[in-house]
C-alpha cells in the first residue's frame, strides 16, 4: 500500500496538465518572455506561449481582457501572471480535475492561492471594469472575441467582486481556492515569487500531494 500511495503521488509532482498550449512534461526553457521568467528552470509552456500570455488580443484563447473598456495595467499584470503560473507551473498536480471542454482534457480546481496574491490583485483590479463573474463561459463570441453577452451591465470589479475571495474563486470557475495562508507558508501557491530564491511552489505540491 505503501509503494501505491508514493506512486499516487509522485504522479501529482512535477506535472503538466493535459491542455490547449501544455508541454507533455516540464523542462527548462531558456526563453520565456516577461513575466513568465519565473519558470524558466522547469516550466509547462514554451517560449512561444509565454509571449502570448502577454499580448491583449492572444491567440492563446482570444481572450480580450477590455471587454467593457481598457483594463488597467496595475490590474492587467495580475491576469498576465495567472495565465502564466496556469500555463508554466509544474506545480498544480495535486489540483489537476478533469475537464468538460472540447478544448481541453484538464483544468485545475481549488489550488490554494497565498491570501496576499489574491488580496493584491483585487486590490489592483478594484476600479476595472467588467459585465460577467464566471469568464469562463457565458460570452458572446460570434464576433471571434469575448463579447458581454446581451443585456451584461458593465460594473467595477469591487462590485462584481465584493471580496478578494469572491474575485479568486469565481473568476475562473473555482480555478482557485482563497485561503488565510502566507506567502512562504508552505500551504498555499504563489503566484508570484523570487525566481533567484528558487520557486516555493515545489514544496507546496508536495505537501498537498
Amino acid at each position: 500500500a505503501a509503494t501505491a500511495a508514493t506512486v499516487t503521488r509522485d504522479s501529482l509532482l512535477n506535472v503538466c496538465m493535459d491542455a490547449k498550449h501544455h508541454k507533455t512534461e516540464p523542462g527548462p526553457e531558456g526563453q520565456l518572455y516577461g513575466q513568465c521568467v519565473l519558470w524558466k528552470d522547469n516550466a509547462c509552456c514554451t517560449a512561444n506561449t509565454s509571449q502570448e500570455a502577454h499580448e491583449d488580443q492572444s491567440y492563446l484563447y482570444k481572450f480580450n481582457w477590455d471587454h467593457c473598456g481598457a483594463m488597467p495595467q496595475k490590474c492587467k499584470r495580475h491576469f498576465i501572471q495567472d495565465t502564466c503560473l496556469y500555463e508554466c507551473s509544474p506545480n498544480l498536480g495535486p489540483w489537476i480535475d478533469q475537464a468538460d471542454n472540447s478544448w481541453r482534457k484538464e483544468r485545475i480546481r481549488n489550488v490554494p492561492l497565498c491570501r496576499e496574491d489574491c488580496e493584491q490583485w483585487w486590490e489592483d483590479c478594484q476600479d476595472a471594469v467588467t459585465c460577467k463573474t464566471n469568464w469562463h463561459k457565458g460570452w458572446n463570441w460570434t464576433s471571434g472575441t469575448n463579447r458581454c453577452p446581451q443585456g451584461a451591465m458593465c460594473q467595477k470589479f469591487k462590485f462584481v467582486f465584493p471580496t478578494a475571495a469572491a474575485l479568486c474563486e469565481q473568476i475562473w470557475s473555482g480555478s482557485y481556492l482563497y485561503t488565510s495562508h502566507h506567502r512562504g507558508s508552505g500551504r498555499c501557491i504563489q503566484m508570484w515569487f523570487d525566481p533567484t530564491q528558487g520557486n516555493p511552489n515545489v514544496a507546496v505540491a508536495q505537501y498537498y500531494a
